[in-house]
């Protein structure tokens, strides 16, 4: 089986889909691997190092493309690079089902197997190919380290000659993935943390942390089978923001990252709320991509607001740690190929019927079988 991982062609992505070191286990395995010429230079990979692993290095991307058993890369395709593929091929890695339908029924069209890693169940056996929980462990934790660079003070308490200095606050909504390494990671530079998730089920995880849980009552939530926040009525968001303005407004950094899969972010910070916080602090928002938890944010930008608080709106913030980043997006890839590999056929038989491929698959024979997008 060919296995080829093209450049990514977003001039924001640092990421590559295989780093070198994933490269020698896949063919070990039995796979050849092809990677196109500079695809992992912005992660530190360069052409040599995937020669050195045993990888072929193509410089012609629309041959590869149409020669791989399987393609491989962290951003959604173009339309027309869907359609080079050759029938009854794989892809695999973001595509963004909810975001483009046209996505979803090019991959059928060409007869490519889609296998879209934001929808690998939340499982126990599948979590070594969480994509999103991988990527979302190194968010959590750069948004801490981009709101300190920003941040016109510092996190940890110090006693001077000078005068005693008072630890920053930090407040974190949404305790999932990203929320908790962004709790740990502030706690390690020395901010007193406190955090906010509409599951009381999470609070024994933020005090392991040695962060304060946030008490607000909104009646009753819960959580999907996923292990999501559902989402809430429009009485509960107006309960949730009255409680947590009066912490964001003695805040120095607030970061959210509640997102909802599938549908648009919901807005947790009003402009009003935002008002009441001081100036020169610091929101970062991790849910930016999908509309954003903060009103005013604003996509892939910074803004200040007339009452002088910044609003970082970054996308990926991942990308900011791209050796790192890159190396946990392609042990995923590399466990979920390992998982289903079969070393005497040396191949990936696609076992429609399993779990985590019945997950995953949205496309398979020149037609769309995931469950939720075949109506």
């Amino acid at each position: 089986m060919l296995i080829y991982v093209p450049r990514e062609i977003n001039a924001l992505e640092t990421r590559v889909a295989l780093d070198p070191v994933s490269v020698a286990k896949l063919l070990k395995l039995g796979a050849s691997v092809s990677i196109e010429t500079g695809a992992g230079n912005a992660a530190g990979h360069l052409d040599a190092d995937y020669t050195a692993a045993g990888a072929s290095i193509s410089t012609d991307r629309n041959s590869s493309l149409g020669s791989a058993d399987f393609v491989i890369r962290v951003l959604p395709a173009d339309l027309a690079e869907i359609a080079l593929q050759k029938p009854g091929s794989m892809a695999t890695g973001l595509m963004d089902p909810f975001g483009s339908r046209e996505r979803i029924e090019a991959y059928a069209a060409a007869k490519v197997s889609a296998l879209c890693s934001e929808l690998i169940p939340r499982s126990t056996l599948a979590q070594k190919m969480d994509v999103l929980s991988s990527q979302a462990n190194l968010a959590g934790y750069m948004s801490v380290i981009t709101a300190s660079e920003q941040l016109d003070s510092i996190l940890p308490m110090m006693m001077t000659p000078a005068g005693t200095i008072s630890p920053a606050k930090v407040f974190i909504i949404g305790v999932g993935v990203a929320g908790l390494q962004a709790i740990a990671t502030a706690r390690r530079l020395g901010a007193r943390v406190e955090a906010f998730d509409t599951r009381p089920v999470v609070e024994e995880q933020v005090k392991s942390l040695g962060a304060k849980f946030v008490k607000i009552d909104i009646g009753e939530v819960g959580q999907t089978e996923q292990g999501y926040a559902k989402e809430l009525t429009p009485e509960q968001v107006e309960l949730q923001r009255t409680g947590m303005a009066k912490v964001c407004s003695s805040s120095d950094i607030v970061i959210t990252t509640a997102k909802v899969f599938g549908r648009k972010a919901p807005v947790l910070l009003t402009s009003q709320m935002i008002s009441g916080m001081r100036p020169g602090s610091i929101i970062v928002d991790l849910a930016a991509e999908g509309g954003g938890n903060v009103e005013g944010t604003v996509s892939n930008e910074e803004i200040v607001t007339d009452g002088g608080v910044r609003i970082i709106g970054w996308n990926a913030l991942e990308r900011k740690v791209p050796r790192h980043a890159s190396q946990m997006f392609s042990a995923n890839m590399f466990n979920l190929i390992e998982h289903f590999w079969d070393g005497e056929a040396k191949e990936f038989p696609l076992k429609t019927e399993d779990e985590i491929i019945k997950g995953c698959l949205l496309t398979h024979d020149g037609a769309i079988v995931h469950e939720r997008f075949t109506s």
